[in-house]
């Protein structure tokens, strides 16, 4: 079976391929909604879009056909949390750990905005055929256009520089990608801004600090949602206390990017987010990745990506070998274990929450904050689906807000995210079954992205 659909890669270019009608039969079907697994199904594509999904598809006579028996079909996985303007290593976030003498932040961000294409490749190696980046430099508000008809690349949308009640220093002399919300008109100025310049929803990064408590910024957050409002643009919000994640709730968000981890969700945090229909995205593993990286400068400790089908570019697979060569003598060991005891703490509370959320009928969207320091692009993915389904979500509630929630959480949901007839042909082969365990989403073999169909191996290739 594996050997008929490598001979149809080797006999048909990319470009033909999106321009081909072709049939992948035999296969279980899984359509992203939630429903029963259907056996024995055939998908249909034509012109780089989805003509049938079934067991009830007739294979056309001028189909290609790719004997899928023994594999299942899913739609691609979309990550609902990533930054393209951070590396996934220290040198994107030199406030974690400054290796600015080593790899000058003005150079790592010129890299980044020149070479996307580095984890586009790296996203779609790993089944991940949609993305929403949720705040960076203003070149990110380019990348949908940028790669939306390249079959290599996954479906981006993007929110562009983030509204901060903090005022970061992270940005560069003549570019921002943090604008400061230290006020209501700054507030309603950061909106028109980012909606002038074809922003998909505006972020807004809301730290807490005891200079600046809740129920000063909150009169800001609320102008910027007010804002919005009057734009058609939701509102996100990365808010990881219950108090101000009640307060971006009232301004109206949309989409919170990551759990609230300091207390157990109340019932207000429940209405407030039904009423406004509110996705929330938990972003169970990204403290992982910080901890991991301080435990290696501190220990020397090698450091490994978790990338089971070689996805990660060479260059980035270079920088995290050389973690425990970084040097940093603020970094102590206590530090590190106090750290590693708190995130512990935190991760339990966030895995409670999501499942008050799950069982409140709160919709879940992965996401995995991509591009923290060693929550690498794209293969990021497997491990948060894992924690999901670790904190007792079954595997089909994994694999729904893994493609058609996250899908509608970055506002593509019209064209991808489920197998339905019309929508893009963004497809994953697998050679085992997801909803018996997520982890299986690691055996990916097969990615079709708008009706071009790649083996892992020549992903891989493209990718590294």
């Amino acid at each position: 079976m594996r050997r008929t659909i490598l001979v149809l890669l080797c006999c048909i270019s990319a470009t033909a391929v999106a321009q081909t009608r072709i049939a992948l039969t035999g296969a279980t079907l899984i359509d992203g909604r939630g429903g029963a697994p259907v056996n024995h199904a055939n998908v249909i594509v034509a012109n780089g879009k989805i003509e049938c999904a079934g067991a009830d598809c007739a294979v056309p006579k001028d189909a290609k056909v790719v004997d899928a028996k023994g594999m299942w079909i899913t739609p691609g996985l979309v990550d609902s949390h990533v930054h393209f303007s951070q590396t996934g290593w220290a040198d994107g976030r030199p406030d974690a750990l400054d290796v600015r003498a080593q790899y000058p932040y003005e150079n790592t961000i010129a890299d980044l905005k020149t070479h996307p294409e580095r984890f586009a490749h790296t996203y779609l190696c790993s089944g991940v055929t949609g993305v929403f980046d949720v705040g960076g430099y203003p070149w990110t508000l380019q990348l949908a256009s940028r790669f939306e008809k390249d079959t290599s690349a996954p479906h981006i949308s993007a929110a562009g520089p983030l509204l901060s009640t903090l005022d970061h220093w992270l940005n560069l002399p003549a570019e921002r990608q943090f604008i400061h919300l230290k006020d209501e008109v700054s507030g309603r100025d950061g909106v028109k801004y980012l909606a002038s310049q074809g922003a998909k929803a505006i972020k807004v990064w809301y730290i807490v600090t005891n200079s600046l408590p809740v129920d000063q910024s909150e009169p800001f957050v609320t102008a910027a949602g007010d804002e919005a409002a009057k734009r058609g643009l939701p509102l996100i919000v990365h808010a990881t206390g219950l108090v101000e994640a009640k307060a971006a709730l009232r301004a109206g968000a949309k989409l919170l990017v990551h759990s609230v981890w300091d207390l157990h969700l109340d019932d207000e945090f429940i209405a407030l987010a039904k009423k406004n229909g509110t996705i929330v995205t938990p972003t169970l593993t990204v403290a992982d990745g910080y901890g991991r990286m301080f435990a290696s400068v501190v220990g020397e400790i090698a450091i490994v990506p978790d990338d089971p089908n070689r996805c990660v570019d060479a260059q980035t697979v270079a920088k995290v070998k050389a973690t425990p060569k970084m040097k940093d003598p603020s970094i102590t060991v206590a530090q590190v274990l106090n750290r590693e005891q708190r995130t512990r703490e935190l991760a339990q509370i966030a895995a409670d929450n999501l499942m008050e959320l799950v069982d409140a009928g709160i919709p879940i969207a992965t996401g995995t904050d991509a591009g923290n320091p060693l929550t690498l692009h794209g293969v990021s993915m497997y491990a948060e689906m894992e924690a999901m389904q670790k904190a007792g979500m079954t595997p089909m509630q994994v694999i729904v807000s893994s493609t058609a929630i996250a899908a509608r959480a970055a506002r593509f949901d019209d064209v991808t995210g489920t197998i339905e007839k019309g929508k893009d042909a963004d497809l994953l082969l697998l050679d085992a079954d997801p909803t018996h365990d997520v982890k299986n989403f690691r055996r990916v073999r097969f990615v079709m992205r708008a009706g071009v169909l790649r083996s892992i191996a020549e992903l891989s290739a493209m990718a590294r």
